[in-house]
């Protein structure tokens, strides 16, 4: 804990100011900017636990990834539904003329697909819900839950924490932490609820803490997952004491999908 804890203390004391500023206070634009390029830095790193030896998987998930990404981004839902759909069969008539096995290819075509989903499908659901009337303080009560659960998780887990959360998946990931992360986000989600978004009730945010906070640690999993399938310890080495940087959003990218669409039904 030590070794990693001064370095993720000040990544969070420089990049935290700046994303403040950039959701709270800037034009639009340049927080739709910021998602795409976060967009673009996730997909690399995916390509990299994915395809560390093919470079044309790596490049057509890239391009693939962004173009969807930026439908996401620049049109609304329907329109990128639209765009994602013609270039789901682009790329299946593409796959048919490739040179390699057929089994390869259908193994490769899955993991361009999880990754075009995963990643450039859903992390630019931030800019949807930026867009709302009050997307803004969603933003940042969401940010405020999650990253308050996953900052409690590693303290407690990293001190304390012994029964083991999911040994397959992710081994350094504890019960006791688990626990920590659901009571941190709760208090906080309950708290900062009543600031930055009064017009919801309290029941509402007992219950939105809970669901997020569920579904941060489910996403921490399932990059876990990821990562253990391909033996790779971190998706990459851009923020130090982090990883890289799909380690650092992995936790919001479940947790800002289900708030996109519960504001847009009840709010």
């Amino acid at each position: 804990m030590n070794t990693k804890i001064i370095p993720r203390v000040i990544t969070a004391l420089i990049g935290i100011p700046v994303l403040v500023l950039i959701i709270g206070w800037s034009p639009p634009w340049n927080f739709s900017l910021l998602v795409f390029l976060v967009t673009l830095v996730s997909l690399h790193e995916y390509c990299s636990i994915a395809f560390p030896e093919r470079k044309k998987d790596r490049i057509f998930t890239l391009l693939l990834g962004g173009l969807v990404a930026l439908g996401v981004i620049v049109r609304d839902s329907r329109a990128a539904g639209e765009k994602l759909a013609a270039l789901i069969a682009i790329t299946f008539a593409a796959f048919c003329f490739s040179p390699r096995k057929w089994r390869e290819e259908y193994a490769g075509l899955g993991w361009i697909f999880l990754g075009v989903l995963y990643v450039g499908y859903l992390v630019p659901h931030f800019v949807i819900l930026y867009e709302f009337s009050s997307g803004k303080q969603w933003i940042f009560w969401l940010l405020l839950v999650i990253m308050t659960g996953d900052t409690a998780a590693y303290v407690v887990g990293s001190s304390i924490g012994k029964r083991k959360l999911s040994p397959k998946i992710s081994p350094g990931k504890t019960v006791e932490g688990g626990v920590a992360y659901l009571a941190a986000s709760f208090c906080v989600g309950v708290v900062g609820g009543r600031l930055l978004l009064p017009q919801v009730t309290g029941m509402e945010m007992f219950w939105l803490s809970l669901v997020l906070s569920l579904l941060g640690q489910g996403g921490d999993l399932f990059e876990s997952w990821l990562k253990r399938l391909f033996f790779v310890k971190d998706s990459g080495a851009l923020l130090p004491g982090h990883g890289g940087l799909l380690d650092r959003i992995d936790s919001l990218i479940f947790p800002v999908v289900f708030t996109t669409y519960y504001v847009r039904l009840f709010h």
